[in-house]
């Protein structure tokens, strides 16, 4: 069974920095292109980012420059860097595995998503 676990999150305050991380079991995980997204309160699931199984990466417009997607494959091991943080970053982030070999075509479309660690943004 495919499993992700998520780690990292808490309370920062706006312009500080978090490192999260996903470690992945029950598959191959350096075969997969690995993605992050995130839902606020009342907000539709988002997209973050992803990095492919070669180590290339993208992210949406809204936290690029911010955050850095790496992964560590010896470890199973998927992290997000959370530079310059705002308060509209605020959000549940998962760890999700899709299909696709890149950027998921729909959000929701996951093989196997983690239950997530919360992020908060706050002064």
């Amino acid at each position: 069974e495919m499993q992700l676990v998520e780690s990292g999150g808490g309370l920062v305050q706006p312009g500080g920095s978090l490192r999260l991380s996903c470690v992945g079991s029950g598959f191959t995980f350096r075969e997969h292109a690995l993605t992050w997204v995130r839902q606020a309160p009342g907000k539709a699931l988002e997209w973050v980012g992803t990095i492919n199984n070669s180590g290339k990466n993208t992210y949406a417009e809204s936290v690029k420059g911010r955050f850095t997607i790496s992964r560590d494959d010896d470890k199973n091991t998927l992290y997000l860097q959370l530079n310059s943080l705002k308060t509209d970053d605020t959000a549940m982030y998962y760890c999700a595995v899709y299909a696709s070999t890149w950027v998921p075509k729909a959000v929701y479309t996951y093989i196997a998503r983690g239950q997530g660690t919360q992020v908060t943004v706050s002064s």
